[in-house]
C-alpha cells in the first residue's frame, strides 16, 4: 500500500455548535455541506504535512518545558492552518475572546506559529510555513 495523500481530517466533537463557531467564526473556515450536526468543507486546499508529534515536544513548543501543564487539556491531535499574517491572526483570535497558549513566535525550524486549544481539545495553530511558499515575500518576522 502507498498512501497518496490525506483525503480527510474530521475532528470528533462533543459540542458541535461550539466547535463550529470556533472553526467558522474564530478561524474563518467556510462549511459548504453537512447533514445534521456534521459539517464539512471540500474547498480548503490539501494537507501539506502529516506527522506524529510527541507530547513532550508539543509541550516544549507551547510552554518551553517537556511537561504538559496539568491545567491545560492534553491534546491528542494537532491541526495547523496556514494564514497570510500570523501576528494579525493571533490578535484577531484574542479579540474574539480565544485564549492563546502562546502568541505568534518563530519556531527553531523557522515556522511562525500561534497556538491554542480548540473546544474539543485539539492543539490548533495559525501559522506561516516558509518552505510551503515559492517566494520570499513571506518573511513575517516581527
Amino acid at each position: 500500500m502507498k498512501v497518496q495523500f490525506v483525503a480527510s481530517v474530521s475532528l470528533v466533537v462533543k459540542d458541535p455548535a461550539r466547535s463550529k463557531s470556533f472553526y467558522q467564526d474564530g478561524l474563518g473556515l467556510e462549511f459548504e455541506g453537512g447533514e445534521g450536526d456534521y459539517v464539512f468543507t471540500e474547498r480548503l486546499p490539501g494537507v501539506k504535512h502529516f506527522g506524529l508529534w510527541p507530547l513532550a515536544e508539543a509541550a516544549r513548543a507551547c510552554f518551553g518545558t517537556d511537561e504538559w501543564p496539568n491545567d491545560v487539556p492534553v491534546p491528542t491531535a494537532g491541526v495547523e492552518f496556514e494564514v497570510e499574517d500570523v501576528f494579525a491572526a493571533a490578535e484577531e483570535l484574542q479579540a474574539k475572546g480565544y485564549k492563546l497558549l502562546h502568541g505568534a513566535k518563530t519556531e527553531p525550524w523557522t515556522q511562525i506559529t500561534a497556538r491554542l486549544i480548540s473546544p474539543e481539545g485539539v492543539l490548533v495553530a495559525v501559522c506561516y510555513t516558509p518552505w510551503f511558499h515559492d517566494d520570499d515575500a513571506g518573511a513575517q518576522r516581527r
